[in-house]
């Protein structure tokens, strides 16, 4: 199975203007409260509080703004996780594990509905125990979401667990 998130992220892009020109927007407006002569207004706390739920509305975005890549096709699993704004032209914020299935340990989805976020444990020679990698699947639809669940449950079944 393989697919990716790369048509339910276009928005992003969209959000982080957005978000700038409320944010800046805000400052002239505190700029022209503060200029003004003719009302003795003073710049409160209350005057902020626009800008501090914009920048903690684009660090959010920000951080769940991120394509996801996943293909279990073949003897490999690949996952692939990309930043948005800039990925045209970079790849940046990128994090990526491509490894055969038989070392695929365990995974845990977890979904908060404005959040979700799939972790895999990888069986490693190097290092006891697992290594563990995250990765941001905020935008994926549940139908691929489910999907991903069934094929990662269907290697864990099919693989041959090592022998201790």
């Amino acid at each position: 199975m393989r697919f990716t998130n790369k048509t339910e992220v276009r928005i992003i892009p969209s959000i982080y203007i957005v978000l700038v020109a409320v944010f800046v927007t805000n400052i002239f407006v505190n700029i022209e409260i503060m200029a003004s002569s003719d009302t003795e207004q003073e710049i409160s706390f209350s005057h902020f509080i626009p800008n501090i739920v914009t920048l903690l509305l684009g660090l959010y975005v920000h951080r769940i703004g991120q394509t996801f890549d996943f293909d279990s096709d073949g003897e490999t699993l690949n996952f692939k996780n990309n930043g948005v704004f800039l990925s045209k032209f970079m790849e940046y914020r990128i994090k990526r594990a491509e490894f055969p299935k038989r070392k695929l340990g365990k995974f845990k989805f977890i979904d908060f509905g404005i959040y979700s976020a799939l972790t895999i444990y990888i069986n490693s020679r190097r290092k006891k125990g697992y290594r563990k990698y995250t990765f941001n699947t905020t935008f994926l639809t549940q139908k691929k979401k489910r999907g991903m669940v069934d094929s990662l449950n269907k290697v864990l079944a099919t693989v041959p667990k090592p022998t201790a």
